[in-house]
């Protein structure tokens, strides 16, 4: 059997790019049909490589499918620090960096409907057990780290910072999650630039009313 003459960089690379197609495919396939009505031949044809090259990357399906969610989760870190760099550089007061913090949650969003969609096969019970990952569990915590740095508030309102965190994933989530049934039904188009622009604000409003108090420096009273 005749050696390849690609040189091993190249080769490396032509692997990388296979992988990463086989991986879009994963996550649009379990997206759109779920984790058990997929097969590795479903995504081996949708990625345009042979039946076999899943297996070749991914020795089952189960570390297929988590191969997918800990990539989400890895863009969702990476938003999330790139988020509370530019907050942190801004210097702006706590009710502009929230309402920056919301748009940003939006576009995230916005830009990865898979990821929304897997994530609401999981609450579904759909791949039971496959979603607990160690990386999920670290944007979550960095996430609300993140937003009481960006905020100014202390270690003790973490619990606070935590309910204005999860209020803000489902406030975002939720237009997205139900674009094309109850927002359409209440009168809204979820793809205006309108909606999404008015939607921003009402959230930002919304949880500047949710945030809380931040106790002001005690100062002593000199003694006369």
């Amino acid at each position: 059997m005749p050696r390849s003459t690609l040189a091993p960089a190249t080769r490396t690379r032509d692997a990388e790019r296979t992988r990463s197609a086989v991986l879009d495919a994963a996550e649009t396939r379990f997206a759109e049909r779920g984790f058990v009505a997929t097969s590795m031949a479903d995504v081996g044809a949708l990625a345009g490589v042979s039946r076999g090259t899943p297996g070749y990357f991914f020795r089952s399906k189960g570390e297929l499918y988590r191969a997918v969610l800990d990539r989400s989760f890895a863009d969702a870190l990476d938003a999330v620090r790139v988020g509370r760099l530019r907050a942190m550089r801004s210097g702006r007061p706590a009710a502009d960096v929230l309402e920056g913090a919301v748009s940003d949650y939006v576009d995230f969003v916005a830009a990865h409907p898979k990821f929304v969609r897997l994530i609401q096969r999981e609450a579904l019970g759909e791949a039971s057990g496959l979603s607990n990952r160690p990386l999920g569990q670290a944007v979550g915590a960095e996430a609300v780290a993140a937003l009481a740095q960006e905020l100014g508030f202390p270690p003790r309102a973490r619990s606070a910072v935590m309910h204005v965190l999860l209020s803000l994933i489902a406030l975002t989530w939720f237009p997205l999650v139900h674009a094309t049934t109850l927002v359409p039904a209440i009168g809204f188009d979820a793809d205006d630039p309108r909606f999404i622009a008015a939607r921003k604000q009402h959230i930002t409003a919304l949880l500047l009313g949710a945030l809380p108090p931040r106790r002001a420096p005690s100062t002593r009273r000199s003694l006369r």
